[in-house]
């Protein structure tokens, strides 16, 4: 199983200051305890200077990463608030049949009301469904459904 790491890196910010990240580190930490075998794809661990990139390499890298999503099983959306780069690379992955797993807020906001399969309020809620097996489920669902 494939899980591709979106979520918050610039989100409304200008220039090019990002969000603190110490969310993907909890996020790895959860996956790597309850989903052992799991490929995790982090796109800050592919790319962690890529705020710095020239124009030409930061376009190959954002086409890169959408694809990325578009090719996982799962796709693990952190949004504590809008990202414009992470609704992209949800969109994707839900016109390709994965899971859509979205931890935020903003569960009355229509992209991520109609692309995630769920949503959770915190990391805790997150956590609480991996322990619970429940993605094994959905995983086991969405195959048996022919993705």
């Amino acid at each position: 199983m494939r899980i591709f790491l979106s979520g918050i890196i610039q989100g409304s910010r200008q220039g090019k200051d990002i969000h603190t990240q110490d969310y993907r580190s909890v996020l790895k930490g959860v996956l790597h305890r309850h989903a052992p075998d799991a490929d995790l794809v982090c796109p800050i661990d592919l790319h962690p200077r890529s705020v710095d990139y020239d124009e030409a390499q930061a376009r190959e890298t954002f086409d890169d990463m959408v694809r990325l999503a578009q090719e996982a099983d799962v796709v693990v959306a952190y949004l504590p608030e809008a990202s414009m780069g992470t609704a992209v690379e949800m969109w994707e992955a839900h016109k390709r049949g994965a899971l859509v797993l979205t931890v935020t807020p903003m569960h009355e906001n229509w992209t991520i009301k109609f692309l995630s399969t769920r949503v959770f309020p915190g990391l805790d809620a997150f956590e609480s469904f991996i322990t619970s097996g429940e993605l094994s489920r959905l995983l086991v669902e969405r195959s048996e459904k022919g993705r």
